[in-house]
This record gives C-alpha cells, structure tokens and sequence, in this order.
C-alpha cells in the first residue's frame, strides 16, 4: 500500500495512491485520524487497509503533494553511509555520522525545490527514507524493522558551501529537502537493503547504486539512535546518499534552476522534483 499525503482543493489530507488514482483516506477517517502522522501514531495502517480496494476519488494530477510527513517530530540525516561516497570523502570514522533536518526545510512531490540564492553549490542526494510506526527506546537491531511503518523517497539538498564545521546550516535552508511522492508499506518491502537507489539530473544518471552498499543498515540505525533519544511514530531517518555526488566530480556539478531533479528507488517510487532559486533577501531572512 502507497500513502500519500497532499492538499487537494485547499485542504489538507492523505490517501492510497493508486495507478488509477488516490483514494481519499481524509474524507473517510480524517474525522479520527487528521493526518498520515496521526493514523500512524494511533497504530491505524490496518484501518486504512480496509479501503485499498474502494474507488479512486481523487485523480493524482489534482492533488498537489506534502512531505510525506509533513511535520515529523525528528529528522535524523545519515551520513556517509555508502562504501563510495566514504571514499569520495575520504570518511574514516566507523560510528554513524548523523545531523538533524528541520519539518520546515522539506517540500513535496512535484513541488519546487529551492536554490538558495547565496549558493553556488547546491548538491543533490538521493537518499531512502524510513518512516517509524512504532515508538521505542534501546531498540534491540534484532527487531528493529518492526517499528518501521514504510520507506519513501528522499531528495536531500545539500547548500555545500554552507557546510563548514558541520552540515546543520547546510541542509536546513526552506524547500531544500524533497520528501515523496508516498510512503511504501513495509509489506511491500521485505528487504530494505535489496533496492537499486538512483538520482538524475536533467535526465542523465548521477548516483546509482543498491542499499545493499550501506555500511549501517537500516536496523542498526534504529538501534543506535533509539539509544539516545525516543523515537515516535512518524520519525523519520534519512539514511545517507551514494557516491557521485556533485561536489566531488570533475569538474564539480551543481543544480542550477531549472534542472529537473529525481530520486529512484525500486519498489518505492520516483520523487521528481524543478529547481527554482530563491531571492537574496529571502536567504537573508532565512538564514
């Protein structure tokens, strides 16, 4: 099952995304469970499920499409996670490298995603994205894949010329992280790290490689989080791009605006996204 969240004539809602269309969850169950957030943190997925096989109300082309979470309470960003992108790199410490992203960094499906105009190095990222559905402290690894509720796709810009001692200021600029088109049910994805991972821009593939390559899988992350910090339903762990980022090729590749970029991730979906470029005082104001 493929859930989406979107605004469709003004309101907010979610639904199954369907090849025929979306099935309007909103208007059947919005009354107790507002949001994708919601039917997740009441441990409703099964609710949904009742209505994968009722009729399309919506067409996909009406909806304009929302973060897949649109606030989650955390965002955690995994870095240096793929053998190559270590190299690239040259990355040598053997913990996680993790950072936060903030809700209001992300955009949606379809939506424009924002160059800062005090950029010169706006970097793509491909990256899957895990949704939890369960909540949990000192999560055992050997269980861990049962608090996730689906994965997703996940652009995560990188404003590299922002990242000095650190990646905060460089990831957390509006409209830089693209989150979507849906969330892919865990039913639907027996293997987390059996998945071809894929981004293009303009059309021509720069990053392409399987999560097979991740060097802390998806349960060892929850594991290690979880550690420190609670994790709730409709968290969300960003779990690292692959080599052939833009910064380390020769000459260097940014996205500029009007460059179409796009995530691919079998048996997840294609997040596609335009770049636009903000105005200066705008940056000004947000940074």
């Amino acid at each position: 099952m493929k859930l989406a969240s979107y605004r469709y004539h003004g309101r907010k809602s979610y639904g199954i995304f369907t090849d025929k269309g979306i099935i309007d969850l909103g208007n059947k169950i919005g009354h107790q469970y507002p949001s994708l957030k919601d039917l997740l943190q009441w441990n409703a997925i099964d609710v949904a499920r009742q209505y994968i096989d009722s009729p399309v109300d919506i067409l996909a082309e009406d909806i304009t499409f929302l973060p897949v979470i649109e606030s989650p309470g955390k965002i955690f960003c995994v870095g240096m996670n793929y053998a190559d992108k270590r190299k690239e790199f040259a990355e040598t410490n053997n913990a996680p490298t993790l950072f936060i992203r903030f809700p209001d960094s992300q955009t949606g499906h379809g939506m424009p995603v924002v160059k800062p105009a005090l950029s010169n190095e706006f970097d793509y990222e491909g990256e899957l994205a895990v949704i939890i559905g369960k909540p949990g402290s000192n999560i055992d690894a050997s269980v861990a894949l049962t608090h996730v509720a689906g994965y997703s796709c996940y652009m995560d810009g990188s404003v590299r010329d922002w990242q000095h001692a650190w990646f905060t200021a460089g990831k957390n600029w509006p409209q830089t992280g693209a989150f979507g088109p849906y969330m892919t049910t865990v039913d639907e994805i027996p293997d987390p790290h059996a998945l071809c991972i894929q981004t293009y821009l303009n059309g021509i593939l720069v990053q392409n490689d399987s999560t097979a390559s991740m060097i802390h899988k998806v349960a060892d992350l929850i594991s290690y989080i979880s550690t420190f910090t609670s994790l709730s339903a409709g968290d969300v762990i960003i779990t690292g791009s692959p080599g052939g980022v833009g910064k380390k090729r020769i000459p260097p590749l940014f996205m500029r605006e009007g460059d179409r970029v796009e995530v691919v991730i079998e048996n997840i979906g294609r997040l596609t996204n335009t770049i636009v470029e903000s105005q200066p005082q705008q940056d000004l104001l947000a940074s």
